[in-house]
This record gives C-alpha cells, structure tokens and sequence, in this order.
C-alpha cells in the first residue's frame, strides 16, 4: 500500500506540481509562510528553460531572453544575484523570396508604423494599402478576432503574411489567422475597441530609454537552477522524476498521488502544461479541466549547430525570422535561425574557433520535425541555415531537444476562456494555476502568474 505523508499541523504544507519557471517562483513565494513539496515528471527543473554544450560551447535551447520592460523577470535575476545581460546587437532580417531584408524597426509585432519602413520589403501595392490606412474608416471593434483579421483588414494581407506571421511564430510557435489579437497583442487590441486609425493611433515609435529584453550571463536557464537551490537551500522538498497520478479533494484539502506515495496537501498549485493539468483536474473540478482541456498546444524542435567561426564570417544581425508563405514557397522548414555568437557576447566569448547558431522548426499543427529522428532534423536545420545564409555551413557538434506541448495556443476567446478557469479553480478551494497557458507566454507573465496563484493559496 502507497505511504501517506502528513505534516506538522502549524505550517500549512503545499504541494506545487510543476518545477518550470512558474512552479519554481510560486514555491519560492510560499515557503516565507508554508511548508512547499514540488514534484516535477521530468528528470530535471526548468520546463523549457533549459541549455546544452555544443561543441564545448554551452547556449541556451529555450528561450533565451525577457522582456527588460516588464520588471518581474529582472527582478528575479537580480534577487538571485544574477548577472543580467542585454543582446549585443538588435538588428534582424526576415526573409524574402529573393533572399534576405532587414526587419523594419519599430513595428509592434510586424504592424508597421510607417509605409517607408516597408518599402522595398512588400510590393508596392502593399506599400500604398499601409500608406492609405489612415484614410479608410475604422469603427470601434466589438468582438473578438483574430491578430489577422485585423490586421489584414486594416494594413492588408502582406503585412500579416510577411511580417506579422514571423514574429508571431518566434513568440507563440502559431499562426495568426487562429491566435486572439486581444490575448497576443494587447496593444493593438486597445487601438481597434477605440477605433479609428492604426497607424494613427499607433504614432512614431516611442523613444528607447533602454533595452527592450534581457537576458543572463550563462544562459536564461540559469534562472531555474538557482531557484532550484534557493528551494533546497531553504527546505523545501523538491522531487524531479515524479508524476502526479492523480488529485482528489479530502476534508481539509487535498490527496496527490504519486508512483512513489500518497501526499496529503492543504492546497495545491497546478503549474504544469495544459493538457497535463486538465488531466489531473478532470475529477474534482471538470469545469476547469474543460477550459485546460480545450487549448490546442503547438511543439517545436530547436538544434544549435557548432560550426567553424570561420562559416559565419560577415555575417551582422542577431538571426533571421522566416515567414510561412517564404519557408514554403523557398522548400524550407525552419521558422527563425539564431546567430547566437552575434546575439549575446557571454556565447561569442567562449570560443574563437567555433559559433553557434540556432534553428527553430515547428509551428501549432506542423509535426513533421518533431516525429523526425535528431539525423533527419540536424540536416534540415543545416540545409535552411545555409540556404537563409547563402553559404554552405559545416557543423562540428549538434544537440536537438524537442519541446512537445511547449507553447499553448491563444485562440480568440482566450481572455474569457482564462476568466472562467480562474472561476472554476477559485470556487474549489485551496487550488489554483498559474503558468504560460494563462496570461502570456514570456518569463515575465508566466512569474506574474506564479505570484498571483501562490497568494491565492498562501
């Protein structure tokens, strides 16, 4: 029969299920009043923060940076005495079909603000359609839709496919046509329930008065592992390699299940992927695990190839952003590549012999480098990294991590969708949720939410 682990009646004791970067952060909350157990199905802390040696080389396989305007992610590093760095250039291209272009400066997500900043980029039919925006009308909007529909509707269907769509897929690994202009990119939300024109309310691009992102010296992954030790180092029970079979609601809160044992929890924090999640709650809450259970998830393939320093001599800019009408139209699979030497000094410091550069496969619905095995996927990541390059690349050293159900899918509707799972989670007491299915994909959001869902059950 599975053990029972009880504890001490004067502290309350929580169980956080997931040791990403939510998790992690909303254990650290805890801890100040209650005693925390996290259990993590993978071998290791992180989620999808994670890096790898390449060559000797070590750069980060997820994501890499954060939003340095928002202060939750910076504030982190800086209380765990973090090195924060900012990207060495900011530059970028996207690709075209007849080769590569520099991605116009001060679009929010690919809108354009001016139509010179996309002269030579679209056609100039599209040029005129971005130039006459603000002579066509514009009632407020009032419903929902999709970054596309507005988008096209307002500054045409070039600016979506070549633009909007790359940036979109960097971020969320989606299409826009299916992602919620409310949820993904609030700020032009906000001009289309005003009304009027895009660009006008838009206006020139603010004033920088610093950078836009950051990252960490070493790599963004550090920011897991030093939560991790921080946890350890201050008691709390930390288990990798162990999956929650199961939750059921008891008289004074709840019983979690593990192939290891039975842990009674006074409440518990849902931080792990949706679909794991809606899986767990099925039982005890099925409204919640119905709106979990309905957000479509996208997966995706990075390889970081170490290739001779000398492959990527000339070569300026942080990387390349391919949209999906160019990728298909030129026979490539990959969605960005990542020249991380050029982008991040701590990469380009480690070695003067070897770079590396990363290449990102795989959109929402697209499963074909995901069901590949690593040969397969390291060739094309190498073939589209030439082809984008225009040079033949030999690499010395790969590694391949496959992020499945990494990034959930924010659908129009989404904002409700969340409105009415918080609902749902709230009325069963001593729960709550909080990760990269809620408010935002980035480390900033995902930390926010961490902190609202640990004082939801502190």
């Amino acid at each position: 029969m599975a053990e029972v682990t009880t504890r001490a009646p004067h502290r309350r004791h929580v169980v956080v299920v997931g040791a990403g970067i939510s998790g992690l952060v909303a254990a650290r909350d805890l801890l100040q009043t209650c005693d925390v157990t996290v259990l993590e199905a993978a071998g290791h802390v992180g989620g999808v923060l994670q890096r790898a040696d390449v060559g000797g080389l070590t750069v980060d396989l997820g994501a890499e940076s954060m939003l340095a305007r928002r202060p939750e992610g910076t504030t982190l590093a800086r209380e765990l005495d973090l090195p924060l760095v900012n990207p060495a250039t900011t530059t970028a291209s996207v690709a075209t079909a007849a080769g590569l272009s520099p991605l116009p400066a001060g679009t929010l997500m690919g809108v354009p603000r001016t139509a010179a900043s996309v002269q030579g980029l679209l056609a100039p039919d599209a040029v005129e359609r971005v130039r006459t925006e603000p002579d066509r009308p514009a009632a407020p909007l009032e419903h929902a839709v999709s970054v596309a529909d507005y988008v096209a509707d307002r500054v045409g269907q070039d600016v979506v496919d070549r633009l909007v769509e790359p940036l979109l897929g960097g971020v969320y690994a989606g299409h826009a046509r299916r992602l919620s202009l409310q949820a993904t990119v609030p700020a032009l939300w906000q001009h289309a329930v005003r009304g009027g024109s895009l660009l006008t309310g838009l206006g020139p691009a603010p004033t920088v008065t610093g950078p836009v992102f950051a990252g960490v010296d070493g790599g963004l992954a550090r920011l897991p592992l030093a939560l991790h030790e921080h946890l350890l180092a201050h008691g709390a029970d930390v288990r990798t390699g162990t999956p929650v079979r199961e939750l059921t609601r008891t008289a004074g809160g709840w019983r979690v299940r593990t192939p290891d044992g039975v842990l009674d929890a006074d409440a518990v924090v849902l931080a792990a992927p949706a679909p794991a999640a809606a899986r767990l709650l099925a039982t005890e809450v099925p409204a919640a695990a119905a709106e979990l259970a309905d957000v479509e998830t996208a997966s995706m393939v990075i390889t970081a190839l170490a290739v001779p320093a000398a492959d990527l001599d000339g070569l300026t800019g942080s990387g390349v952003l391919v949209p999906p009408v160019v990728g298909a139209g030129r026979g490539l699979r990959a969605k960005a590549l990542t020249l991380s030497g050029r982008k991040w000094g701590w990469v380009g410091a480690q070695s003067d012999e070897l770079a590396v550069l990363r290449v990102s496969l795989g959109r929402a619905r697209e499963t074909e480098a995901l069901q590949a095995d690593d040969a397969d996927v390291v060739r094309w990541a190498t073939q589209d990294a030439s082809a984008l390059l225009g040079r033949e690349l030999h690499p010395v050293d790969q590694a391949v991590v496959r992020w499945v159900d990494g990034l959930p899918q924010y659908a129009v509707g989404h904002v409700d969708r969340v409105a009415r799972l918080r609902t749902a989670v709230a009325a069963a007491g001593g729960l709550a949720v909080c990760g990269s299915v809620l408010d935002g994909v980035g480390v900033p959001a995902c930390i926010a939410a961490a902190h609202r869902a640990a004082a939801a059950v502190a």
